[in-house]
């Protein structure tokens, strides 16, 4: 009996100090937890992975219609953001739009796209679309798979996203601008409260300041041509005196020294300190030229008639000769007139059809890769008297020498107004215009 006590309590003993299998055991209890957290971990990193996906879809479709802002007519920032969202066109119903996912339904939140104006960027609001910015809030709801053991069957995803039209990164361009300082140019601009040329100027600062130095080169050509190159610095020289200009027939369209010339400036990159800046260097020849060194600028002594087809191909030259290798080229051309140059100023052979010859000369810049902008000043619905077969207005001339609908602007003084350009204010064509060669930005979402 005795001997049966000790064997079962030596056999307890044993079980009592044997750790096998403890483990297992352990495993086992903590099995479900461990399951369970693992699967709210695969949960959590779906969501994090769909909000990834969405941010970057809403990023995406802002940055697109910011793009769009004050481009052509009211409401084309708003669709085009639509188009580049994730949005469904219904529940059932995935649609075409570009950032579309078959397997997650997203919907734009009430109310977005929308256009907003926000003051702290410093762009101009003025515009088809009367805004700067743009928001874009899209949201979705993401199934859960092992959470709904815990009674959570799914979670929103809501993300914002905030894009300004223009100050992203700066394009480099070589860019020749042609202004008319003929006679009439001196008249006084009602809508601007200077004089015409004095308006131009200005309209050249608000485009220098929304550009960039280190991108964008910048020239300065005026017609009608100087009568010498020794006449160019009178434009950017404080107290130098008028300019002498000279008739058409004297003007060769390439610069020779000791000739006359179309060309005041050649490509400047001094007339700020960098891209962010909005304060423009005073001692810039290019900014005296426009008025911003506290002396007159340009000035419009005409004497001559307006003939503006050489200028273009004269631009054209100076960017084939002195643009950089392998970056765009950019004509702008602003004019308040006729071309109706006198036979006593002109060449025989350009002294009918002048109109048609500048068209000819600016699709000519744009066949061969150049861009042409051209901005109608008050441009006559009348007028182009030496073209007859057929005939044609000054309007009609500057919109037909813009590469493309996009690139003509006008004033719509005297009635000419442009189809995809609706701003009024020839500063504000000018600094749109400017805007235009930087890319749309992200903004902060608190912008205001």
């Amino acid at each position: 009996m005795r001997r049966s006590t000790s064997c079962v309590t030596s056999i307890l003993r044993r079980l009592w100090l044997d750790r096998r299998g403890a483990i297992a055991v352990t495993v086992g209890l903590l099995t479900p937890v461990l399951i369970g957290m693992t699967g709210f971990v695969i949960d959590i990193g779906h969501v994090m992975y769909v909000q990834r996906q969405l941010q970057a879809s809403s990023d995406a479709a802002a940055l697109a219609g910011a793009r769009e802002l004050n481009c052509c007519a009211t409401s084309i920032a708003v669709s085009t953001a639509t188009a580049y969202s994730a949005a469904w066109t219904s529940s059932s119903v995935t649609g075409a739009n570009k950032n579309a996912d078959s397997n997650l339904y997203v919907q734009m939140v009430s109310g977005y796209p929308k256009l907003m104006c926000f003051a702290s960027t410093g762009v101009s609001c003025t515009g088809p679309d009367g805004n700067n910015g743009i928001v874009v809030r899209e949201t979705a709801t993401v199934s859960m798979w092992f959470a709904q053991i815990l009674g959570i069957s799914s979670i929103p995803v809501t993300t914002t996203s905030t894009a300004g039209g223009t100050g992203g990164s700066a394009s480099p361009y070589d860019v020749d601008i042609v202004l008319d300082t003929t006679a009439s140019m001196q008249n006084n601009d009602p809508n601007c409260g200077m004089s015409k040329i004095a308006c131009a100027s200005a309209g050249v600062e608000a485009f220098l300041k929304q550009v960039s130095p280190s991108a964008d080169y910048v020239g300065l050509l005026a017609f009608p041509g100087l009568s010498s190159t020794t006449q160019q610095s009178k434009d950017y020289t404080c107290g130098g005196g008028t300019p002498v200009t000279t008739a058409y027939k004297n003007v060769p369209t390439t610069t020779t020294a000791g000739k006359p010339t179309y060309q005041v400036l050649g490509l400047q990159h001094d007339y700020k300190a960098s891209a962010t800046s909005t304060t423009l260097n005073t001692s810039s020849a290019l900014v005296v030229a426009t008025g911003g060194g506290g002396c007159q600028g340009m000035q419009a002594p005409g004497g001559f008639g307006t003939f503006y087809a050489d200028a273009i191909t004269a631009a054209q030259n100076d960017l084939t000769v002195n643009g950089r290798s392998g970056v765009p080229k950019v004509i702008m051309l602003l004019s308040d007139g006729d071309a109706n140059a006198t036979s006593a100023n002109m060449p025989s052979a350009k002294l009918k059809q002048q109109c048609h010859e500048a068209i000819a000369a600016a699709h000519a810049a744009t066949a061969a890769g150049y861009v042409v902008m051209t901005i109608g000043y008050a441009a006559p619905m009348s007028g182009c008297s030496t073209d007859v077969s057929p005939t044609i207005s000054p309007c009609a001339t500057l919109q037909q020498m813009a590469s493309a609908p996009v690139d003509f602007y006008s004033d719509q003084g005297a009635g000419c107004a442009s189809t995809m350009q609706s701003l009024t204010s020839l500063i504000a064509i000018f600094g749109k215009i400017g805007g235009s060669f930087t890319a749309p930005r992200l903004l902060p979402d608190n912008t205001t």
